[in-house]
């Protein structure tokens, strides 16, 4: 059912993104008259789901079965079809080959700017029905958790970030991992004193070939509720109990403090050990054995952090709302252009995934504000990558159309074709690339 739900959702997204991305192609080719043949969601190579042409219309309508995007066929382009045959005819007032270089530039830029514009109008809508609600570092008390290579390098658990170079941190988002991961220097507090920490020049690199979380909340392990019959309630522990020791199963003689991250790494690789533990029940402490099953579970559910650090809630008004939705935007395609560069790392390449990758990112249970986050994310990501100078891209025909506005010359039709060509076998080359990947991190 939790497989459903998010194949589901990212097919919703999927949609959403390729409509409006059409959409403004569509629009703008309406606009300077250009005759639409088809506007298609998803490809439909070989046979069609769906399709409805009104007689009233040039425009033929439908869904393809190949959720890889979509398009809209304009009279008179070399585009996916590879239709030449209409080509060899005599050009026509309404055709796409038609129409000046810069109207057929806007046509084709139009995708990419309503991708992002849709993108900008969801993050004002989530700014002002949701609000903003979020832990500043500095009333996280417990600290942070960090892994252990952030350890290697100077941070401790329980370390209160403070500042990356000399930005100030307030709380951990996306921002702040990006400072973080460009800063020469990161300050933190530790025990009552500022403490400075110099980030190694290839730290980025580390941490996406880690493929973990460097840095979370830390807070104490309590428990909200026990589950019947679980390893836990065969345990003894109950409802209000507090992790403060175990002892690492690993080197038995280690007593080490409790709290959230380490308990969830001491059961999973603790599976069907005994781990000792001491807990604290009404100011009394008890020490008791613990025993993950083979998942690395013991049967609780855990407080969040909000139990013990205060949320600052922000109400925006509507005028408001579309000044944090458009910093909110522009942030998110920065800071994505800006993580371009791992890609070309090794480990960076290696972490690129597929359909699984960006469907693992929707929630189960189904949650309306994450689900928009993210779509509001892909429509930032799908505009950046469509624009990219690649054939068969929208960024491909723009390249070519800049050549002709520069030089005043048209690329020939067997250029278009063969580039068109290219393009779309690197496409396909990446897009199984990204996919294989998924596929090896499953094994």
């Amino acid at each position: 059912m939790s497989t459903l739900v998010v194949i589901l959702q990212f097919l919703l997204s999927l949609t959403i993104l390729v409509v409006f991305h059409e959409l403004g192609h569509f629009l703008m080719a309406k606009l300077f008259k250009v005759r639409v043949e088809k506007f298609y969601l998803f490809f439909n190579p070989g046979f069609t789901l769906f399709k409805h042409k009104s007689k009233k219309s040039d425009t033929e309508y439908g869904i393809g079965w190949l959720p890889l995007g979509g398009y809209v066929k304009l009279a008179g382009m070399i585009d996916e079809s590879l239709d030449q045959e209409q080509m060899k005819k005599d050009p026509q007032p309404w055709e796409f080959r038609t129409k000046p270089a810069w109207q057929r530039l806007l046509i084709m830029v139009m995708g990419v700017v309503f991708n992002f514009i849709m993108a900008l109008l969801i993050y004002t809508m989530i700014a002002f029905h949701y609000g903003d609600s979020f832990i500043p570092l500095k009333n996280m008390k417990e600290g942070m958790a960090f892994n252990e290579y952030a350890q290697s390098i100077g941070f401790q658990n329980g370390d209160i970030l403070l500042r990356a170079d000399s930005e100030e941190l307030v709380r951990l988002d996306d921002k702040t991992i990006h400072l973080m991961l460009e800063a020469k220097t990161v300050w933190v507090l530790r025990d009552g004193k500022e403490v400075a920490i110099n980030m190694p020049e290839d730290f980025a690199e580390k941490i996406i070939e880690g493929k973990k979380m460097f840095v979370d909340i830390d807070y104490p392990f309590v428990i909200d509720s026990v589950m019947p019959d679980s390893r836990a309630m065969r345990a003894g522990l109950m409802k209000g109990d507090r992790f403060v020791t175990y002892i690492d199963t690993s080197c038995h003689d280690s007593v080490k403090k409790a709290n959230v991250f380490s308990m969830i790494s001491m059961f999973d690789k603790s599976k069907n050990i005994p781990i000792p533990v001491t807990v604290r029940r009404n100011d009394t402490l008890t020490q008791l054995l613990i025993t993950p099953d083979v998942k690395g579970k013991i049967g609780v559910v855990m407080k969040g952090p909000g139990a013990f650090y205060e949320y600052k809630s922000i109400k925006y008004g509507l005028l408001e709302s579309v000044s944090v939705g458009v910093k909110r935007g522009f942030g998110r395609l920065f800071n994505y252009v800006g993580d371009m560069k791992y890609v070309f790392s090794p480990a960076g390449a290696k972490s690129v995934g597929g359909f699984v990758t960006i469907g693992s990112l929707f929630p189960y249970p189904f949650n309306a504000r994450i689900f928009w986050e993210i779509t509001a994310f892909l429509s930032v990501i799908l505009a950046f990558m469509n624009i990219l100078p690649i054939p068969a891209l929208d960024g491909g025909h723009v390249m070519f159309l800049a050549y002709e506005v520069i030089t005043k010359k048209k690329p020939s039709q067997n250029v278009m074709v063969k580039a068109q060509i290219i393009g779309m076998a690197i496409l396909l080359a990446l897009v199984l690339y990204a996919n294989l990947n998924d596929v090896f991190r499953t094994l």
